[in-house]
């Protein structure tokens, strides 16, 4: 150790200078009772909407809706009910009926108040967590409408019991009024109307299709159960949706597969209670090659799954394995199929009714019950091994399924380890004119995918080398929608992106090796560069998703138009950008003509008689001067334009690609890039005349 070293350890040994944190402790430090807070009531709720909603964005906002909606179900999983109608009235009011027992009015023992004003002001008040009230319920918590109290400006709560219509009104959370009865009906149940709070919400606006495809879920849900959603906010025009599933999931299979062809030609649907638990399975098998499953309990999706996702998988991989040996399509020297087998093409619905839910927080993203992987593996194991011997059709076209997709994960296996092997041994020299950063920080890199050899040799030059690598693409790629990972990996482009991306592909991607941090698909703006742009969405949503859920993919664009008025250049991203900017030399043009004396005083007085019916004509001369280009295409752009306009962080425009519906986003893939015509034909013909201005 140096003498300096030394000699600042012993004055660090002799400092008499006192803990300043200690003095502060010891003296209790502007720290007294004074200090803590209590938050009564509701108040909690206001001040951390996000602890209870997750967000107070449109998700937020709708998650209001879904809390008084999932009381209703309640009562409709108690078979207390057997209609919800749900109403967007004008002026952002909602209010959601139901016709069951109706919540209780008495006064509550231990309170002293209404059983209804405990339920709607009370955190954790309701008939969830005591014996009697629900066998089974959604709301975990207990929180539900008391929070859309506490986030609403106004809510009024109608009960309609023992002959009498019970009311209640609130602001904030607060009691506006008493629970007293205000008139008479023969109805039963409870009606909830509320207004959210525009000081808590970024907006309130309620997207319809978001409501709608909600409650449909929840009517497939609950077999039996009608539910309605009435929309009442343009004037003069009422829409109404009614939705009533006798099938229950097995109606949800039929739903998810329509535009799938399918493996063989019956739903698997069963439905049993084991030691409490009721579950409810649908399967169906398509040609597809990717799996779709939804597991549900007491109606709350989990896009996580949990216990009853796993019991479903162990049962359904073992049942399989049996069948294929016992009819003799496994030899005894061949290997099991493994569960990736087993799932190539599974459409599956899986739905339990527990009593005492465990979820992981309050969004119920993962059930974590033991009980339930017992019962659904229990019920998987018996009553699918029933259907396999009872429709041996079915059985031949679901095992030869999973025998083909066994063999395609063998030669995909060989194939990813080629591609991986060849990347290794190349370095930097990879295929597919790949003209990698300079950089190897990735958190800085970027991956420019560019449409054609022409754009790529102009954003190969205008590029900053130090940061951003530049990939050119031949033509379309293989659309992987109709394709397996083994015909995927022997695709040239696709293997040279799969390289230059570094994070390797299926069981083995790993997005800590993703070389660059942003990768920015760069097409032209035409048909064949939007179809380019589908298919690379396409690859990345199916086969590298996380890149998406981080937030590393992104869409470049490019101008659409450069104008020029002497020595100024200005860009146009669209049409209406185009105008505005023509307008705006325009009147500068007009400004400065203006600051200039006239030659004449005749001049002047002409200038002064121009009419509207001149006005465009003089417009237009003054436009003589602008130059005016469209660009058909990236390659048209030297190298100095593409970077000034789409490479430039400084001046570039980037659309991030998120998913905020995994569902409908696998549903529109589906539709737009899978292997059924009619479908995508429908989708196209409904669509058709919303279509403006089609470059072909």
């Amino acid at each position: 150790m140096s003498k300096k070293s030394k000699k600042g350890l012993q004055l660090k040994k002799k400092s008499t200078t006192p803990n300043v944190r200690k003095v502060k402790a010891a003296a209790g430090e502007q720290y007294t009772a004074k200090q803590i807070t209590v938050l009564e009531g509701l108040e909690p709720v206001r001040r951390r909407p996000g602890m209870y909603i997750g967000s107070t964005g449109a998700s937020g906002l709708h998650h209001l809706v879904w809390e008084v909606i999932d009381n209703s179900i309640d009562e409709a999983m108690g078979d207390y009910c057997d209609e919800i109608t749900a109403t967007l009235h004008p002026g952002n009011l909602v209010s959601v009926e139901d016709n069951g027992r109706g919540i209780p009015v008495d006064i509550h023992k231990q309170y002293k108040v209404s059983a209804l004003e405990l339920v709607m002001t009370k955190l954790h008040a309701g008939g969830k967590f005591g014996e009697g009230g629900y066998k089974v319920s959604g709301g975990l918590h207990g929180v539900g409408v008391s929070v859309v109290n506490a986030l609403s400006t106004y809510l009024k709560a109608e009960v309609y019991r023992d002959g009498k219509i019970w009311a209640q009104e609130y602001i904030r959370g607060k009691p506006k009024t008493k629970v007293k009865a205000v008139g008479k009906t023969s109805k039963h149940g409870t009606k909830i109307t509320f207004e959210a709070d525009a000081e808590i919400f970024e907006k309130v606006e309620y997207n319809l299709k978001t409501i709608y495809d909600h409650l449909r879920q929840q009517a497939f849900l609950t077999k039996g159960v009608t539910i309605n959603i009435v929309d009442e906010r343009i004037k003069n025009e009422k829409s109404v949706y009614s939705f009533y599933f006798e099938g229950g999931i097995a109606s949800f299979i039929h739903s998810i597969n329509r535009a799938c062809a399918k493996r063989g030609e019956s739903v698997f649907y069963a439905q049993k209670e084991v030691s409490g638990v009721n579950v409810e399975i649908a399967v169906q098998y398509t040609d597809d090659f990717k799996e779709t499953v939804l597991a549900f309990a007491n109606n709350i999706y989990n896009p996580d799954g949990g216990m009853h996702l796993m019991g479903f998988r162990t049962a359904l991989t073992r049942v399989l394995n049996n069948y294929a040996r016992k009819q003799g399509y496994l030899k005894e020297k061949e290997d099991n199929l493994t569960g990736e087998d087993v799932r190539e093409g599974l459409n599956a619905v899986i739905s339990v009714k527990i009593k005492n839910p465990q979820f992981e927080g309050q969004t119920k993203s993962k059930l974590g019950n033991p009980e339930a992987r017992t019962a659904v593996e229990a019920v998987t194991n018996d009553a699918f091994a029933a259907f396999l011997e009872e429709h041996p059709k079915d059985g031949e076209a679901i095992i030869t399924k999973c025998i083909l997709s066994a063999k395609a994960r063998i030669a995909a296996k060989a194939a990813r380890e080629t591609v991986i092997r060849k990347g290794f041994l190349e370095g930097m020299t990879l295929p597919g004119k790949l003209a990698d950063c300079s950089s190897r920080d990735s958190d800085k890199s970027e991956l420019y995918i560019v449409e054609g050899d022409s754009a790529g040799g102009s954003a190969r030059q205008g590029r900053d080398r130090d940061f951003q690598a530049i990939l050119p693409l031949r033509g379309k790629i293989l659309n992987i929608e109709k394709s397996r990972l083994d015909k995927m990996l022997a695709n040239n482009e696709i293997k040279s992106l799969i390289i230059a991306l570094g994070t390797n592909i299926g069981e083995q991607f790993n997005i800590e090796n993703l070389r660059y941090n942003k990768i920015i698909l760069m097409t032209d703006a035409d048909v064949d560069g939007a179809h380019i742009r589908t298919l690379l969405l396409t690859l990345f949503f199916r086969h590298f998703p996380e890149i998406i859920k981080q937030g590393h993919l992104y869409i470049a664009q490019p101008p659409l138009y450069r104008l020029q008025h002497g020595k100024e250049i200005l860009y146009a991203y669209n049409d209406e950008e185009k105008e505005k900017l023509t307008k705006q030399i325009t009147a500068k043009k007009e400004a400065v003509a203006k600051l200039k004396p006239p030659k004449q005083a005749k001049k002047k007085k002409v200038e002064a008689e121009i009419t509207a019916e001149t006005a465009e004509a003089a417009e237009v001369e003054i436009l003589k001067g602008v130059s005016i280009q469209r660009y058909k295409g990236l390659g048209e752009m030297n190298p100095e334009q593409l970077w000034e306009t789409t490479m430039n962080p400084a001046n570039r425009l980037l659309k991030i690609v998120t998913i905020e519906d995994a569902k409908a986003a696998d549903e529109i893939f589906d539709i737009l890039m899978g292997t059924e015509v009619e479908p995508r034909k429908r989708f196209i013909q409904t669509r058709a005349k919303s279509v403006k201005n089609l470059d072909i």
